[in-house]
């Protein structure tokens, strides 16, 4: 079988970069899914190359669980650490182990664990309160994408409460974080990302399935701690989030709408407020043919000829993209959404990979040896694998002491491209949610190459619901951020009567790649914050 190479936070198949014929292409790769147990993967050759799941098996302290009760309080010594412990009797296949750590912000309350789910799946979270008004700011939980990558990149990265620095030795206070307007839950998902581990072999390589454990987290979450209960809610993912998010909203939706019509006892509503899809995977057939665009025509050009014989090559293989494409969205097999997957981003990436950009961020060239920018084209998610890795932190964070922390695992990623998972079209479980009142902001930086603000841009404006025709008509307005007072990008919207930040929501971040909140921090924070509070992006 030929090798897999990982692109941080969304798979390339890079190999399927080379000429070759359509079919030859599909059928060789198509050849490697075989059924093998928990997910493995074959090769042609027949060997077991990859579960997809990282677990920590035969672990001594896993035979030393000590349970007791105090204060009317219930908590478990396992793996060597103490747990406050989490049940619910709606739950009876899931239950909640959470620590207090006084790390990256010790100015605000935290709480970090895992949900441990009876299949042997444990989801590592980490939560921090709001530094402005816990008791009243809203409920958000931020998932990063691949599928794969660690939520920790969003902490320690992006929009967290402290900034890695110091080559992994120390972090240090972000300003601009989300938790400064907000209470934020980072949750590693699905399990074998980051600190989330399988104890026993169990895998998850479908968005849907993911979907029911996260919805379980939530529910135990706020059983323990009801006072985020009554808080509007909203669902943030970025990258491959973009395909996990709406999976995970609309098993929430679903689950509100059952509890309205048989309420259970102590279960709550989940008050859904709104979706943010931040530079994501949602729509692959609209956002696939928008990649030629990006390339030749987009504001960061890749290369200097639109109609040069590269643009041209991208551009005949969009066709063949839409077709293979359209036939997963029709019958939804593993069957027909894998070849799409890897004919897409192998034809249509492959050859832009090749070009040396990080094209998360097509401003930047990307050295990927070990002492430049690393295999990931930001050296930055290595410091963060050193800090995670520290025993110290391990402990602190309630982290099971056995297991390795990674970044971006390229098992999961082989798992979720083995099942054809990225071309499934998730924008279709928007609409219900949109008409029932949950709100959709979708954004991204216009300097990102992977999940580009013209194929965003291009799906939320053809996707059904009731203000379609509105957001069609709808221009782009320039958003000028409130602290700085700058043109940060364009926004287009509609819903909110023109007061509000709108039901569904563009926003084009200017000078600013995949991850919007590293580039544009200030920025970020001023739409995040005008977002929640339902604060029109467009007033002075």
């Amino acid at each position: 079988m030929r090798p897999l190479t990982l692109l941080p936070l969304l798979y390339i198949h890079s190999a399927l970069a080379a000429p070759a014929s359509d079919a030859q292409i599909i059928l060789d790769e198509t050849a490697a899914l075989v059924d093998a147990s928990r997910g493995g993967l074959v090769s042609t050759e027949g060997n077991v190359i990859g579960s997809g799941i990282h677990n920590v098996e035969n672990d001594s302290h896993e035979d030393k669980v000590e349970t007791w009760v105090e204060e009317g309080r219930e908590y478990v010594k396992q793996n060597g650490l103490v747990y406050e412990l989490v049940t619910h009797s709606a739950l009876p296949n899931h239950r909640l182990r959470t620590t207090k750590p006084h790390l990256c912000d010790p100015s605000v309350k935290q709480y970090s664990g895992y949900l441990d789910i009876t299949d042997g799946k444990h989801l590592f979270f980490w939560f921090f309160e709001s530094r402005n008004d816990p008791s009243k700011d809203p409920l958000v939980l931020w998932l990063n994408g691949g599928p794969g990558c660690s939520s920790s990149t969003g902490l320690l990265f992006e929009l967290g409460p402290c900034r890695i620095v110091d080559e992994g030795k120390n972090t240090t206070r972000n300003p601009y974080s989300w938790n400064e307007r907000a209470n934020v839950i980072f949750l590693d998902q699905p399990v074998g990302v980051g600190y989330s581990y399988s104890s026993d072999g169990s895998t998850v390589n479908t968005s849907p399935v993911a979907g029911v454990d996260v919805y379980a987290f939530l529910e135990l979450f706020i059983t323990r701690f009801p006072k985020y209960a009554s808080l509007p809610f909203h669902l943030a993912a970025e990258s491959y989030g973009g395909t996990f998010a709406p999976n995970i909203a609309s098993v929430i939706h679903k689950k509100n709408k059952e509890l309205a019509l048989a309420p259970t006892p102590k279960l709550a509503k989940i008050n859904l407020a709104s979706v943010i899809l931040a530079n994501g995977l949602t729509d692959p057939y609209i956002q696939m043919a928008s990649v030629p665009d990006y390339a030749c025509d987009g504001p960061y050009p890749i290369y200097d000829d639109p109609e040069g014989p590269q643009c041209t090559a991208l551009r005949s293989k969009v066709p063949t993209c839409q077709r293979l494409t359209k036939a997963c969205y029709d019958f939804g097999s593993r069957l027909t959404c894998v070849p799409a997957a890897l004919y897409c981003f192998g034809q249509l990436f492959g050859p832009l990979q090749q070009t040396g950009l990080n094209l998360y961020d097509v401003r930047r060239k990307c050295d990927r040896s070990k002492d430049a920018d690393g295999p990931l084209c930001y050296k930055q998610l290595n410091w963060i694998e050193t800090w995670m890795n520290d025993p110290k932190n391990k402990a602190a964070l309630g982290a099971n002491p056995s297991g390795t922390f990674e970044s971006c695992s390229m098992e999961i990623n082989q798992a979720f491209m083995y099942q054809g998972d990225s071309m499934h079209n998730s924008a279709l479980l928007l609409p219900e949610l949109i008409d029932d009142g949950v709100r959709l902001l979708v954004y991204a930086g216009n300097a990102d190459m992977m999940c580009n603000y013209i194929g965003n841009e291009a799906w939320v404006e053809n996707l059904e619901n009731k203000f379609h025709e509105e957001f069609k008509k709808a221009p782009s307005i320039q958003w000028v951020t409130a602290g700085e007072g700058r043109v940060a990008g364009e926004v287009r919207s509609a819903g909110g009567r023109g007061f509000g930040a709108g039901n569904v929501t563009f926003v084009n971040v200017y000078e600013a790649g995949h991850m919007v909140p590293h580039d544009q921090p200030e920025a970020s924070l001023d739409m995040f914050t005008r977002w929640i509070t339902d604060v029109s992006l467009t007033l002075d």
